[in-house]
């Protein structure tokens, strides 16, 4: 399977199965290079079927305490975005099916210039997220990425006004990211609110590729009602809380949540 078509495949897989992904966030050399690559490893053997993998960085605006956390002892671990392409080479030969998205702010990427869309097609990302570059700009990422058929993540928030949607989601290529709340992520979620399954309705207008809805999902019940509306459920610090208690943790974390994304109803 190829990194053009690896996130189409999973994401029309599951739907086939009436049953969302389960996109995971991890940082990574959290907390140091090989725990983080042996808890990431376990977490996919366990049931993330998509990989958000965190490049830490020094000034995390759009995170919460929890995925700070993570980026400061990653970053007292030595972490590089060198570092962290060698640890996602790793992943991709022991996960070959998995799709890995890359995490990442603006700055680590902008600074390997023309080299970035080898570099990270080398290390067998398949798409990359990059939290503070807004729909306007995203073209001086997107597009050397693009060339080297690595995929973008499009980012929608509650907060994105209605004449912005059709150009924040026409700039996916991957799938699309709807934040379902206002903050920073860890923020608590309340699943059954009205408001986000009219802003995920509102967002399928504009876009044929693949939902995935997250920030502040913590419970398999969260995650259970926002896979009536998604096609994949993304956990961050959930996930980072339970592997900072250990391995089996974050194993039993991510069952948990996998068993939780079957849907009882027709999918979206």
């Amino acid at each position: 399977m190829t990194r053009e078509d690896r996130i189409a495949r999973t994401f029309a897989d599951f739907r086939a199965r009436r049953r969302a992904a389960l996109v995971g966030y991890l940082t990574a050399f959290d907390p140091d290079r090989e725990t983080s690559y042996a808890r990431i490893s376990a977490a996919l053997r366990a049931g993330v079927d998509v990989l958000e993998l965190g490049v830490p960085f020094s000034d995390p605006t759009a995170d919460g305490p929890v995925v700070q956390g993570a980026m400061l002892r990653a970053r007292a671990a030595g972490a590089t975005l060198a570092g962290v392409l060698q640890l996602a080479t790793r992943l991709r030969a022991e996960h070959p099916q998995v799709p890995i998205v890359l995490f990442s702010y603006a700055n680590p990427l902008l600074r390997l210039g023309e080299e970035v869309g080898a570099r990270l097609s080398g290390a067998g990302i398949d798409a990359a997220l990059v939290v503070d570059l807004p729909a306007e700009h995203a073209a001086e990422l997107r597009e050397p990425l693009r060339a080297a058929s690595v995929g973008w993540v499009g980012l929608v928030a509650p907060t994105t006004p209605a004449q912005r949607l059709p150009g924040a989601a026409a700039v996916a290529t991957a799938f699309v990211y709807a934040v379902t709340l206002r903050g920073v992520t860890g923020a608590a979620l309340d699943a059954d609110r009205s408001e986000l399954s009219d802003q995920l309705r509102a967002l399928r207008a504009h876009t044929t590729l693949p939902i995935a809805a997250g920030f502040g999902v913590r419970t398999p019940q969260q995650a259970a009602t926002l896979a009536r509306h998604a096609d994949g459920v993304v956990v961050g610090s959930a996930l980072i809380e339970a592997s900072q208690r250990g391995e089996d943790e974050l194993v039993a974390t991510v069952g948990s949540l996998a068993a939780a994304l079957a849907r009882e109803e027709a999918g979206p």
